[in-house]
């Protein structure tokens, strides 16, 4: 499994890269590593206003490679498998008011 730190600074950087359309969540994390679909990884992820990550397993379900139109990050979109510290609701109750903005994301 590949560990990969992911650090949000803010409650926009949150929201532009949830994935709320997955079964079980998922993130988009910029990255210009390559990865293949259906690799194990463990996020060690840092919310905005929290003092330590929280861990949440999950399988790269999307690739964003570099140079993608419209200018989009380079990156993997990753669907939760494991989320012991509920993570998932964590993103949805800080990016509650936007989960129904129509502003474009790095992911659809």
């Amino acid at each position: 499994m590949i560990p990969i730190n992911v650090e949000f600074q803010s409650e926009h950087d949150l929201y532009i890269s949830y994935m709320p359309f997955l079964k079980e969540g998922g993130l988009f994390v910029r990255t210009a590593e390559p990865y293949e679909l259906g690799v194990e990884v463990e996020l060690n992820v840092l919310l905005p206003d929290s003092l330590e990550p929280s861990l949440i397993k999950g399988d790269v379900c999307w690739i964003t490679p570099t140079g993608a139109q419209n200018g989009t990050p380079a990156g993997i979109g990753v669907s939760f498998t494991d989320d012991p510290d509920k993570v998932r609701n964590q993103i949805e109750q800080a990016i509650a008011r936007q989960l129904s903005s129509s502003e474009p994301t790095l992911t659809m």
